[in-house]
């Protein structure tokens, strides 16, 4: 399949080679980053001198230990200096003062600014998202106590380049997909996430693996996912996408995840197409009440109440957890090591589908890619796209029947993570007549795989509340195709 699939993705192809290129997981670039720097150097046999990239490496990207070292050049040597990192950008409301952040470098907007001059050359790019990729070119803004009130000195922005220059044509991905099978297709995504199809047994441990990747396609997709150790969970939400969060466990509290009061600052939740909470058994919440009241309502709705402040977003939440052999039973309630958070069964209610996580095989060197796949930056850009398509929940919403009296959150759940794998799959589909035509594809990779997801939680929601969730109108409503479309 190699020929066809570099043929038709052509210029969006990069080889990988994670087995041998051992030297790249030093340098503990982002997936979506190591492929932006390999597709630069590498030429159409995906050869590349390596001294050159780790030169540009070392120079354009370095580590976070470098930035005193970066900051004297800057202020003490008046040096230009061009860095590719992430920037976030701050608009003060009481002067108008336009500032910026390096997150990776713990720069802060406080200590920064952009001029008018520079901030209308760069603000088309740099105003499309919280979080920006990209080049940016830093100089220094000495201070000045001759003027009244005096002028601090601060780091400004003198020039920005876009991480990402070219267009992503989803028309293209959309029509490139028809000319794979299902087979194949699944094998593209597994390597464009940076993992060999080759070294799977079973097509249904692949599909397991890409069960994480519904939250990355699909907005307010809430999962939950325990795993044994070793099975990559934190590789795959902190590495593949540039758009998604991963919080390493420690203290999430609601001014953390949504809106702190204080310093009248956004969460976590904003701008990102997901917040995953690694090592969700050691996480602790803050004041629970709180958090579980404002977890619920945007869990819920996509929206909650802060005080007063009403926090809007499309990001997902991602629970992620370890979990013990004799606990992977979803006919026994897999929540009791959890946090209280999980205790009541409200939360859980608003979590769409769960992950059995002992389904993906662990981590090991033949699972990881050798050969041509598609870049990693490319990949998560389209799937980021794709999340604002909603002609494919209006197809579900055609062709898929529920049965009567069906309870609301149940129907909403298995919609929406039939629509999450119908855009991960199949995006090539575009009416319903595409879903006539293969009927058993959709029941089997995108219906059936949702009402599971979803059945589980049904499930630890009877273990945690029995009274309430084995009534019938709290039972999991049959779904099925409709007869006349």
């Amino acid at each position: 399949m190699t020929d066809k699939f570099r043929e038709n993705f052509n210029e969006m192809v990069v080889y990988k080679n994670l087995k041998e290129m051992s030297f790249l997981k030093t340098l503990k670039l982002p997936s979506f980053l190591r492929d932006w720097v390999l597709k630069k150097f590498e030429d159409e046999d995906g050869n590349f001198d390596t001294k050159e990239l780790l030169e540009f490496v070392n120079t354009y990207m370095p580590r976070k230990e470098d930035w005193i070292r970066i900051k004297e050049r800057i202020i003490t040597g008046f040096e230009r200096v061009k860095l590719l990192t992430k920037i976030a950008i701050n608009i003060s409301i009481k002067t108008g003062e336009v500032s910026f952040s390096l997150p990776e470098f713990g720069l802060e907007s406080k200590e920064t600014i952009i001029q008018s001059h520079i901030w209308d050359n760069v603000k088309d790019e740099l105003v499309k998202n919280t979080d920006i990729w990209g080049v940016v070119e830093l100089g220094y803004r000495p201070p000045d106590d001759t003027v009244k009130p005096k002028i601090p000195g601060k780091i400004k922005l003198t020039n920005f380049t876009s991480f990402c220059p070219y267009d992503t044509n989803l028309d293209f991905y959309k029509n490139v997909r028809s000319e794979f099978n299902i087979s194949e297709w699944i094998d593209i995504i597994l390597g464009a996430i940076d993992y060999n199809a080759a070294g799977y047994n079973e097509e249904h441990d692949k599909l397991a693996m890409l069960m994480r990747l519904l939250p990355f396609i699909e907005k307010n997709l809430n999962i939950i996912e325990l795993a044994p150790k070793g099975t990559g969970k934190s590789y795959v939400f902190g590495n593949v996408s540039k758009y998604g969060l991963l919080i390493d466990g420690g203290k999430v509290s609601r001014s953390k995840m949504f809106y702190d009061n204080q310093k009248k600052a956004s969460g976590f939740i904003i701008g990102h197409d997901y917040v995953a909470i690694d090592e969700v058994k050691l996480v602790q919440f803050g004041d629970v009440n709180e958090m579980r009241s404002a977890m619920q309502g945007y869990m819920e709705r996509g929206r909650c109440d802060v005080n007063g402040h009403e926090v809007v977003s499309d990001a997902g939440v991602i629970f992620l957890g370890n979990i013990e052999a004799d606990h992977m039973d979803e006919y026994q309630n897999m929540l009791v090591e959890l946090p209280s958070l999980f205790r009541e069964s409200a939360l859980v209610d608003r979590i769409h589908g769960f992950i059995k996580g002992w389904d993906i095989p662990p981590m090991q060197p033949n699972l990881k890619i050798s050969g041509w796949a598609l870049n990693t930056e490319y990949f998560c850009t389209v799937i980021h796209l794709l999340r604002d398509d909603i002609s494919y929940r209006a197809i579900v919403d055609q062709v898929v029947e529920v049965s009567d009296n069906a309870y609301e959150r149940h129907v909403e759940a298995v919609k929406r993570l039939t629509t999450a794998y119908l855009k991960l799959l199949f995006p090539n589909v575009r009416s319903t007549a595409d879903i006539h035509e293969n009927k058993q594809l959709f029941l089997n990779y995108c219906l059936r795989p949702a009402v599971k997801m979803r059945s589980i939680i049904q499930r630890q929601l009877e273990t945690l509340d029995p009274k309430e969730y084995r009534e019938e109108n709290k039972q999991m409503p049959t779904f099925s195709l409709r007869k006349d479309f």
